[in-house]
């Protein structure tokens, strides 16, 4: 009974890969939240599969409007702080816009400088069919990628804003294409972000690498979700698709008044918190 413990326990601790990970399509549903830094992916790595360093670091710790802003070098420091942190999961970092769009070539010289500077065991990229030859490219070259089709972030300029995609006829098709394009190129998982439910479930269903849902279906192979979205750290806007686990908002400004109020009323730092300060107080005599 130990030994059988033992080995569930070892199981668990041991690391995820991209072969393993695409060998899960249809099974346990894949857990998967974004990390930027050293820290973060520590506290998550062991209760995750994926540790996605997303471009969403320009919105959530940069205060940029959207993650246009976002650098080849950015996503390369996070992605190496990331890497340091995560014992586990698999590490995926999101390639920025303007870094792999102008042609595959340009797209393996970006992918690999991530690869190489990071440690990562993958990298991200928005795009159908437009994008299949990219990945292909991109994956007969040892670079394993993860698609990502329905609301692209990078493209939002385009699609006139972040809204749900899929309702119309023509437009499900197209992301239904999307989707099988990029699997078809060999992408080993696909994130499916704001399509409506029914076209997620078709697409889970169409395609033979495990789906990544993002405000699509519980039928997705896997989920994926902001970190500091349901932590309750990035408070300028809810998505409607985003469940919050905690408030840590409003512990952090507790805490900061908190210290404050000790700091401007001399209650802080105390003797316990000095160096050569004797914290004991001295015996009587007699």
């Amino acid at each position: 009974m130990v030994y059988a413990l033992d080995m569930k326990t070892a199981a668990a601790k041991q690391a995820v890969t991209v072969a393993g990970l695409r060998a899960r399509k249809g099974g346990v549903p894949i857990v998967c939240l974004t990390a930027y830094t050293a820290l973060m992916a520590k506290l998550l790595d062991e209760h995750v599969d994926i540790l996605l360093v997303g471009d969403s670091v320009g919105m959530v710790l940069y205060g940029m409007e959207t993650t246009l802003g976002v650098t080849l070098e950015m996503m390369i420091a996070h992605g190496s702080a990331v890497r340091r942190g995560a014992e586990r999961a698999l590490v995926i970092v999101d390639m920025p816009f303007g870094s792999y769009q102008e042609s595959s070539q340009a797209a393996f010289r970006s992918c690999s400088q991530v690869m190489k500077k990071t440690g990562a065991a993958g990298v991200k990229l928005e795009g159908g069919a437009d994008m299949a030859e990219t990945i292909r490219f991109l994956t007969r070259r040892g670079i394993p990628v993860m698609g990502h089709v329905g609301l692209m972030p990078q493209s939002v300029n385009i699609a006139g804003g972040y809204r749900s995609h899929g309702k119309e006829a023509k437009d499900a098709r197209r992301i239904l294409g999307d989707a099988k394009a990029v699997a078809k190129a060999g992408a080993f998982a696909i994130v499916i972000e704001g399509t409506v439910e029914p076209l997620a479930r078709e697409i889970t269903k169409a395609v033979p690498v495990p789906t990544i849902g993002i405000g699509a279906s519980p039928a997705c192979d896997g989920q994926i979700l902001v970190t500091e979205d349901i932590i309750g750290l990035f408070s300028e806007f809810t998505p409607r698709f985003v469940k919050r686990y905690a408030e840590l908002d409003q512990q952090i400004s507790a805490a900061a008044e908190a210290y404050a109020g000790d700091v401007r009323a001399g209650r802080f730092p105390g003797p316990e918190h000095c160096f050569g300060v004797n914290k004991k107080p001295a015996k009587k005599k007699g």
